[in-house]
């Protein structure tokens, strides 16, 4: 028998082999190194430069009308229902609750109304069909009626309000590299395609909008994806980072 002692990328690694061939020798030593930089993986948002691996690729795109800078912490802004494609309406609340707490982290002077806050004003003041009616013609038209953004804008104390669009959401798992047939690392992946728009409810008009499509990806030992609360966290924070 005989052991060998190596240090590999700064860690002590013990070989021992018994009469084993050289090829399952190189094996062993390869899947040592990989547990050594891979054991505890964390989510990177790192875009790609010079050459090094893409983490998030943002793709993003903004029109500000009439939104100034300023006027969104003058006015304060409130959260209303989101949009989501076909089969993602359980999605939507966790993606306001996202959104909102980025919002709140990254603008602290911002007076936001959460989600849970503007339907509780809208329910005790007796405006569910009203609000329910203008979310019906919006899927229609593309419009907000103005006079109902109003009542809304007036029971949460707010000018602006927020509407959220989830066009697509997919998690995927790519096999990076295995040992005698068996996945050893696999790249684990998000992807959303994110759209928002800025009521001022002052005219009823569309004060800004943007839209983004991201990917984050990391690269694990473990069947954890990327959750969606992580990349709808970097894509709001590409967004606002836009804003005026």
């Amino acid at each position: 028998m005989k052991t060998d002692d190596q240090r590999v990328g700064g860690n002590l690694f013990l070989g021992v082999t018994i009469g084993v061939a050289p090829g399952y020798v190189l094996a062993f030593l390869v899947l040592g190194l990989l547990l050594t930089g891979c054991g505890s993986q964390k989510t990177r948002t790192e875009t790609k430069q010079d050459g090094k691996a893409e983490m998030l690729s943002p793709a993003t795109q903004v029109l500000a009308n009439n939104l100034r800078t300023g006027d969104l912490q003058a006015g304060g802004i409130a959260i209303i229902t989101p949009s989501s494609a076909t089969g993602q309406e359980e999605d939507k609340q966790a993606l306001a609750l996202a959104f909102t707490g980025v919002l709140q982290e990254a603008l602290p002077t911002l007076r936001v109304v959460s989600l849970p806050e503007t339907l509780s004003a809208i329910n005790r003041v007796g405006m569910t069909n009203e609000y329910k009616k203008m979310f019906e013609d919006y899927r229609l038209t593309g419009i907000f009626e103005r006079d109902t953004l109003q009542k809304v804008a007036k029971v949460t104390g707010s000018r602006y309000i927020a509407q959220l669009k989830l066009g697509a959401f997919r998690q995927e798992a790519k096999g990076r590299w295995g040992l005698l047939g068996v996945r050893v690392v696999e790249t684990k992946s998000s992807t959303i395609r994110l759209f928002l728009q800025i009521w001022d409810s002052r005219d009823g008009s569309i004060a800004w909008e943007g839209s983004q499509e991201s990917t984050l990806s990391h690269e694990s030992l473990t069947e954890e994806y990327v959750p969606m609360k992580s990349v709808v966290e970097e894509s709001t924070r590409d967004l606002v980072r836009r804003f005026p």
